[in-house]
């Protein structure tokens, strides 16, 4: 299936903030992407929401989610800095007519890429043991062992996951969205019918053999798209590609940055390990439920934008950059302002809504409706800082959100030895939360002083408004709480709705009444989706 994006656009199309055909084509693909990405996080809840049933909160989940996590030790650093740095240079040679020096490009990152992860997984294999010595000191030696036996099955996915990031990123380049952001549908499947169907039986390490299959599954489901845009995938190590040259320019500055995300991660979960068991599983189902929105809107809308945004990256088209970028980090404050509010107010019945069944019992709801207030505190920065991030991508620096994460990370680790150690759960993720909060304000200064692509006094007034009808509605939501009890999803669900509802209609009201400029733009997107424009206006 092909997105409604058209044919490329030449180096003078309208930009993303004008209204007409492109624009247009960006607002469908995006909403294409959310809407798919929904129904993926719907079912990567139900995933989660059987693992805790299966398997609770406790120290068998703790090994699996350490077991991913040294996994990540490889993927993280090379697949996510290869994925990123690709899109730009691919969706320049798409918007120019070169399309097959694009294909040659990808290509050649795909080679080098699943070399260089078929190494570093074997020396993963073999240091697992020191590996995981090292991440959670405080597991028991019964749980390092599984964590261990984990780690050395999920490796197997990393080329999966590798090939599938970087298919999916040569695809965007291309306008083509639909199964980029269908892969996360069949991996959530194959682990639902895996730990519902066999963990009873064969035990946690079910978990660790479905997220391989489910791994494959993903990547399989990305061959239509390479398909679609006539990509042949064959071998090739033309390492002076122009294209790759300019990938792995990018690359060093990225890999550090996800370096950075991995130690904080790891960091997290070394303090958590000796935390008492069910800690690292809390926090992970608690970041699971706060960054639902953020990935469901602010990733999927900024991953159908990055190839337009890559197209405006050169000097010439700055104020045009700046311009889209401002309405989107407007559209965005005022979307996911609210989801902070309902995240912070109604975290236990959100919890006992999702979570409270099976082996998941009153101590795992406690601690993970803990993180997810936590948490919440993270979401509005973490919606800025993806946005800003991207920015500057397509302007080709991707040094100023790797020295932002490393101010970041410094934050988070301090947090975790000090705030992780005094208040477990809490203190942890109210550190994550803290490092996330200086990394965005960090990151929107650099970019609007280096590259004069964010206007920080619009975004300042949209912060003020948005900061204003939030804490109205924060007020609203804790008046209705304390009247409503949540005992179990019946009452939550009730709980959730009226707390919801509430929340929302006094949000709206009070945002209507600052007329931010942001609802505008909203209202021109909704009409956007609904009128297929075939030609710019004007």
């Amino acid at each position: 299936m092909r997105t409604a994006s058209g044919p490329p656009a030449s180096p003078k199309s309208p930009a993303p903030n004008v209204r007409g055909g492109r624009r247009a084509a960006i607002v469908r693909s995006s909403a294409l992407l959310v809407g798919l990405t929904a129904f993926s996080q719907v079912l990567g809840f139900a995933r989660d929401a059987s693992m805790a049933a299966v398997f609770g909160a406790g120290s068998d989940v703790d090994a699996f989610l350490v077991a991913q996590g040294l996994m990540n030790v490889v993927l993280g650093l090379i697949t996510g800095a290869m994925a990123r740095s690709l899109v730009p240079p691919v969706s320049r040679a798409v918007d120019s007519g070169r399309v097959d020096e694009g294909h040659r490009t990808v290509r050649v990152a795909l080679t080098v890429t699943t070399a260089v992860l078929v190494v570093a997984s074997v020396v993963m294999f073999v240091a697992a043991d020191t590996v995981a010595d090292i991440l959670a000191p405080g597991f028991d030696p019964a749980t390092q062992r599984l964590a261990v036996t984990m780690t050395r099955i999920v490796l197997v996915a990393t080329v999966f996951i590798a090939g599938t990031n970087l298919l999916a990123g040569a695809a965007q380049a291309h306008g083509r969205f639909f199964w980029s952001g269908v892969q996360g549908i069949p991996f959530n499947v194959v682990m639902i019918v895996v730990t519902v169907t066999l963990g009873g039986q064969f035990g946690v390490i079910t978990l660790a053999v479905g997220f391989v299959v489910g791994s494959a599954v993903r990547l399989l489901a990305q061959l239509p798209a390479v398909r679609q845009i006539g990509l042949r995938l064959r071998p090739s190590f033309r390492v002076r590609d122009p294209g790759f040259r300019e990938v792995v320019a990018m690359v060093p500055p990225l890999l550090v940055g996800s370096a950075i995300l991995n130690v904080n991660t790891m960091v997290d979960r070394a303090v958590g390990s000796s935390q008492g068991p069910g800690t690292i599983s809390s926090l992970s189902y608690g970041w699971r439920v706060v960054t639902l929105a953020e990935v469901v809107v602010v990733t999927a809308f900024t991953t159908a934008l990055f190839p337009a945004f890559s197209a405006l990256g050169t000097p010439e088209r700055r104020a045009e950059l700046r311009q889209a970028t401002d309405r989107v980090l407007g559209v965005v404050l005022v979307l996911i302002s609210p989801v902070v509010i309902v995240l912070a107010v109604a975290a236990r019945p959100i919890v006992v809504l999702l979570f409270a069944r099976g082996n998941f019992d009153s101590r795992d709801v406690e601690l993970t409706s803990l993180a997810v207030a936590m948490y919440s505190i993270s979401l509005v920065a973490l919606a800025v800082r993806e946005v800003a991030a991207r920015t500057c991508l397509a302007v080709g620096d991707s040094r100023t959100p790797v020295l932002t994460a490393l101010a970041a990370m410094v934050v988070n680790v301090v947090g975790d030895l000090t705030l992780g150690r005094w208040w477990g759960v809490g203190g942890l993720a109210l550190s994550t939360s803290l490092s996330v909060v200086l990394a965005a304000v960090v990151l929107s200064l650099l970019t609007a002083r280096r590259h004069q692509a964010v206007g920080l006094l619009p975004m300042l007034r949209t912060t003020l408004a948005v900061g204003i009808a939030a804490a109205v509605s924060a007020g609203c939501g804790w008046v209705l709480l304390k009247e409503l009890p949540v005992h179990h999803a019946g009452d939550a669900l009730l709980a959730l709705g009226a707390i919801g509802t509430a929340c929302l209609a006094s949000y709206l009201g009070v945002l209507l009444l600052l007329r931010v400029p942001a609802l505008a733009e909203l209202r021109e997107s909704l009409r956007d989706l609904r009128f297929r424009r075939t030609k710019p206006d004007g």
